[in-house]
C-alpha cells in the first residue's frame, strides 16, 4: 500500500507516494539532494531548474552505467557456471 511522504528537494516541498519504507525514501531524498548540491557548487548560474535537470542527467547516467556493469557480471556468471557444469559433468565416474 502506498504511503504519502512530504519531501524536500532543492528547497521545494513535494508530496510523493511510495510503496517503499520511510528509511528508503529518506535515503533517496538524501541522494538526490546530495547530487543537486554537487551540481549547485559547480554551477555559476544557480538556476534550480537547471540544477535539477543536471542532477537528473547525472543520476540517469549512473543508473545506465550500473545496469551495464550488472548485465556484464550476469553474463560472466552464466559463462563461468556453464563451464563449471561442463567440468562437473565431464568428471563423472564411469
Amino acid at each position: 500500500m502506498k504511503k504519502r511522504f512530504q519531501i524536500k528537494i532543492l528547497g521545494q516541498e513535494i508530496a510523493v507516494f511510495s510503496d517503499s519504507g520511510d528509511e528508503h525514501v529518506a535515503s533517496v531524498v538524501r541522494y538526490v539532494n546530495q547530487k543537486a548540491d554537487e551540481i549547485g557548487k559547480t554551477s555559476h548560474d544557480g538556476n534550480a531548474l537547471q540544477i535539477a535537470i543536471l542532477a537528473a542527467l547525472n543520476i540517469a547516467d549512473e543508473y545506465f552505467k550500473n545496469n551495464t556493469l550488472r548485465e556484464e557480471a550476469y553474463r560472466q556468471l552464466e559463462t563461468r557456471s556453464g563451464k563449471l557444469i561442463e567440468l562437473i559433468n565431464g568428471i563423472r565416474p564411469q
